[in-house]
């Protein structure tokens, strides 16, 4: 019975990243940024910049709050900062504004309720499951752009952009504050079936570190350097596909991209989760940055919607599965007593990624009008995370 429930409570977590996940298709909302209030490249991806740092820094107290108020409470607030941050950025003329109230306050209601759904549904199931749990959890942040991009798009169309952002935001807010009320963590002594059973890709744990423990360990800082350097790749492309559409091919619809990004993205949670926990985490790690260090060499190339597709499918799927890995590669190391906290200091690799990738290729746009030396670049550090797997090795939990 209790296996069932935590069936139920994963899909409610996956429900509610796919409310909260609107904010990935902020390409389609730059774009009408650009057009409709003048912003350059480079300021209308500011907002979605920090709104990505927000929601990996608000992670760590949201983890913390998790660990000792439980998943329902916080996902409930996290609800709430969405519902008043998009209110208050539907009122923006600046981008000062747009960053104050989308950037901190949207993204740190992201951040909150992301934060407490990866270990609330992970702590229902064994070691051998961690993986696949984890990657369908983040499957739903990563979908939500394959329906906001086209649902904004199509709203931006009729009411413009800064009604779009009400609108959105008092609908998906709503969501998952109302999702929040199935979260729920199983009961203190509970032993998932298989949790004794030991694999290559992880065991059940012979030591809970806590997050003090955890930074003063090698391992952390070789797992957070490759998730910043291996999600950079993917951020750039999903925080610019609609202008590389426009620049490379001369297309106008751009948002049909992020559509298809969001779903290859979200499938990649899954794939990257399910693999690591068959082949170990290691080896999916290293398939993942080689096959995303070659797409970036070859993006420059893709200068119609046929091989733009392809290079964002391949983008999402290498993208995707980091999502899905590191989650569980964090509670294989470190333990789910102190998940919460824990993995919200893992990601906030990914909230510095947030802000090297948007930013860096815009910049290198506005300087040059083509994403060429930024396509290098990201393939150069990927390749940089696959050479530091190896060096990869369990902490010494003794």
């Amino acid at each position: 019975m209790l296996k069932n429930i935590g069936w139920r409570v994963t899909i409610a977590a996956i429900l509610l990243n796919l409310a909260s996940g609107f904010i990935y298709a902020w390409s389609v909302y730059a774009a009408a940024l650009i057009q409709e209030l003048g912003f350059t490249k480079t300021q209308a991806m500011l907002p979605y910049t920090v709104a990505l740092a927000m929601l990996a820094v608000m992670m760590v107290p949201g983890g913390k709050l998790f660990d000792k108020y439980g998943p329902r409470v916080v996902a409930t607030v996290g609800g709430i900062f969405m519902i008043v941050g998009m209110v208050f950025t539907s009122m923006q003329t600046t981008i000062q504004g747009f960053i104050v109230f989308f950037g901190i306050l949207v993204g740190t209601g992201a951040g909150i309720s992301y934060g407490v759904t990866i270990p609330t549904a992970v702590k229902w199931f064994s070691p051998t499951k961690r993986g696949l749990v984890s990657g369908l959890v983040v499957a739903g942040l990563g979908l939500a752009a394959a329906y906001a991009a086209p649902l904004a798009q199509v709203i931006i169309n009729v009411v413009g952009v800064k009604k779009t952002f009400l609108i959105i935001g008092i609908i998906f807010g709503g969501l998952v504050v109302l999702l929040s009320q199935f979260l729920a963590v199983p009961p203190v002594g509970y032993a998932p079936p298989g949790t004794s059973a030991t694999t290559s890709s992880g065991s059940s744990g012979k030591r809970d570190f806590s997050p003090i423990e955890m930074i003063t360990t090698i391992q952390f800082w070789l797992i957070w350097f490759m998730y910043c350097f291996g999600a950079i790749a993917g951020l750039m492309v999903i925080g610019h596909i609609a202008i590389i559409a426009n620049i490379q091919a001369h297309l106008k619809w751009g948002f049909a991209l992020v559509a298809i990004l969001a779903v290859f993205n979200s499938g990649g949670r899954v794939i990257g989760g399910f693999l690591s926990d068959r082949i170990g985490r290691n080896k999916t790690l290293i398939l993942m940055f080689v096959l995303q260090a070659a797409n970036m060499l070859m993006f420059r190339n893709y200068t119609s919607m046929t091989s733009l597709t392809v290079g964002v499918c391949i983008a999402g799927i290498a993208y995707g599965a980091l999502l899905g890995i590191f989650p569980a590669l964090t509670y294989d190391y470190f333990g789910l007593k102190n998940s919460g906290m824990n993995y919200g200091l893992v990601f906030t690799a990914f909230g510095a990624a947030g802000i090297i990738g948007p930013l860096m290729a815009g910049k290198i746009v506005d300087v040059t009008g083509t994403y060429n030396y930024a396509y290098i670049a990201s393939a150069f550090i990927l390749v940089i995370s696959a050479i530091m797997v190896k060096f990869l090795k369990r902490p010494n939990t003794r």
